[in-house]
């Protein structure tokens, strides 16, 4: 007997509190597999559109994780997957062309911690600004 083994993804919706959840099959066949690494392009494509780099090599992500850490320590907080998330999303708005205040602002409310709640105040986070852009956009 063959089983399926089901990916579950939910997907929040914008509007009020409500949410769906979509169920998609693992493909088994050569065709649901190339279907599946079609829409898996599509996907990356509407991230990259979106101002979303690709996740950075190693070296990439060590030497901005390093100039995180030289701003203050607790910018990074032994997380540094998150921070390289927080920063490829920045990318996003600064794609946008957003003012440069805009920017800052959006710094302080991405780059976040438990001691930083509402961010790293506006010179550090023109810092964190220049590492992002140096590092992680395009």
């Amino acid at each position: 007997m063959r089983h399926r083994i089901l990916i579950v993804t939910a997907l929040v919706v914008a509007a009020g509190c409500g949410s769906t959840h979509t169920v998609s099959p693992v493909p088994t066949t050569p065709s649901e597999q190339g279907a599946a690494s079609a829409q898996a392009t599509a996907s990356a494509a509407d991230i990259s559109a979106a101002g979303i780099p690709t996740k950075p090599d190693a070296a990439t992500a060590d030497a901005y994780v390093r100039d995180l850490t030289a701003i203050d320590p607790d910018i990074v907080d032994g997380k540094p997957d998150r921070v390289v998330s927080r920063g490829r999303d920045q990318c996003s708005s600064v794609k946008q062309g957003f003012t440069e205040d805009k920017l800052v602002d959006l710094v302080q409310k991405r780059f976040t911690s438990a001691d930083h709640p509402e961010g790293f105040g506006p010179e550090k986070s023109k810092k964190i600004l220049v590492a992002v852009r140096k590092y992680l956009c395009p």
